[in-house]
């Protein structure tokens, strides 16, 4: 009897690996099959025009790798909207500085740019002043709407405008102007004062 019982013992301990290698994969499968489902995807709400943060008098200041100031923007209030990842900002005042030393100033009641303010749209009293290393003298764009494009530098009104440089001055209906091109063009009522040079 007892011989007997030891090859029983014996029988089954030959398959006691296999027998809970099963009862493991049942378990397993209960457990996937009674676990909770994963939540479903959330829909997509649509975005409206709502500002996600807004600033109070702020400064915003961007840096090369280098550690050199790039950019600054200030203002009263500026609200960022997601839907457009635009910032619109109330009494704005920005700064840009070429790698080359030249330095960009923008002031405007009004101002909309987009997330890294390579495009900036300025409205009353937009004032844009480039200011190049001497001997060269700066050029100043005035107008109740202005369009610039910092990385192109490039300015733009389909409104009038008035450009100074030095004791030069041009009125026009309508301005595009490219820096890198050197090329300037004005539609409309063009009207020049030329100051003769020393």
């Amino acid at each position: 009897m007892i011989q007997a019982v030891r090859r029983s013992w014996e029988s089954l301990s030959l398959y006691l690996p296999v027998l809970l290698m099963a009862l493991l994969a049942l378990g397993s499968w209960w457990l996937v099959r009674n676990a909770p489902s994963a939540p479903k995807a959330a829909q997509e709400r649509s975005v409206g025009h709502d500002p996600d943060y807004t600033m109070v008098h702020f400064m915003v200041k961007d840096f090369d790798v280098q550690g050199r100031m790039q950019s600054e923007i200030r203002g009263d209030q500026a609200d960022h909207y997601p839907d457009t990842d635009t910032l619109e900002i109330q009494n704005v005042d920005m700064r840009g500085y070429a790698p080359d030393g030249a330095k960009t100033t923008a002031t405007a009641k009004k101002g909309i740019s987009n997330s890294d303010a390579s495009e900036v749209q300025l409205w009353g009293n937009a004032v844009v002043v480039r200011q190049p290393l001497p001997p060269k003298s700066a050029m100043q764009f005035e107008g109740e709407f202005l369009h610039a494009w910092t990385q192109e530098e490039r300015v733009k009104s389909h409104l009038p405008v008035v450009l100074t440089q030095g004791k030069d001055r041009f009125t026009a209906d309508q301005l595009d102007y490219d820096n890198v091109s050197r090329v300037v063009q004005m539609q409309g009522r063009v009207r020049g004062v030329l100051e003769p040079g020393r």
